[in-house]
């Protein structure tokens, strides 16, 4: 998980030099601890379990970042969010992964590292009025790195399978600010790409009781597809999320 962290922080580098560049910027860093709730399907070459109801797995709960850099009608983010699934639970119908069959009682573990460079154009920025109100069309690039793992509980026979999936998504932004400390904000994208698709979407009120330093809370929600040659995730994960940021 360190070297993911790495990945993030470098971007997160490149992204304050290019700051610099710009006289009317404005940054902010955010810091959350996130509850996420998977539901969905999990597949190999033969065979699918249901995440809940057969492979029982457990909350993800962790730590995201975010970086963005705002100037003029234009936003440029960067977003690191982790999942980790584990569980213990029993196979209704078998599964083969990676020419293993695995049945019965079963450890698996799913994780995602999510990450998530995108790009906002506002075309209303109204920043001068009592409300402030801004909406803008919004493309990213969502990179999916992602690693099954199961093993079977009589035998100890275990497999992994992992893929690294990047896709697209348009959607758009908007925020609301109803006072100078008080705002609303949300997102929404999607895309369907070479038979993965990812649809994400989340809501979220920002508290700035200091003018550079603030609170957030909101609710994520994603519904993700990999279908790759030895890999199949079908799944919806939701849940809150809070933190701090700061703002330059």
């Amino acid at each position: 998980m360190a070297k993911k962290w790495k990945v993030f922080w470098i971007i997160a580098a490149i992204l304050l030099c290019a700051g610099q560049l710009y006289a009317d910027e404005l940054l902010s860093i955010k810091a959350g601890y996130q509850l996420l709730s998977p539901e969905g399907t999990i597949g190999g070459t033969v065979g699918k379990a249901d995440i809940g109801d057969d492979l029982k797995l457990d909350d993800s709960e962790d730590f995201s970042g975010e970086i963005a850099l705002s100037w003029g009608n234009s936003r440029l983010s960067l977003n690191y969010l982790p999942l980790d699934f584990s569980g213990t639970g029993s196979l209704f119908d078998p599964i083969t992964l990676n020419g293993e069959t695995f049945s019965g009682d079963v450890k698996s573990n799913l994780t995602i590292d999510l990450y998530d460079i995108g790009y906002t154009y506002y075309l209303l920025n109204f920043d001068d009025l009592p409300t402030r109100f801004q909406f803008g069309l919004e493309v990213a690039i969502k990179v999916a790195d992602a690693d099954f793992t199961i093993k079977e509980s009589t035998s100890g026979q275990s497999e992994s399978e992992s893929v690294l999936a990047p896709i697209p998504t348009i959607g758009a932004r908007a925020r609301v600010a109803l006072a100078d400390y008080l705002g609303v904000a949300g997102r929404v994208g999607y895309m369907e790409f070479s038979g993965n698709h990812f649809l994400d979407a989340e809501a979220q009120v920002e508290f700035s009781p200091i003018p550079m330093v603030g609170i957030y809370a909101g609710y994520r929600y994603f519904d993700l597809t990999i279908d790759e040659d030895e890999l199949y995730v079908d799944a919806k994960i939701t849940g809150p999320f809070a933190g701090v940021m700061v703002r330059f």
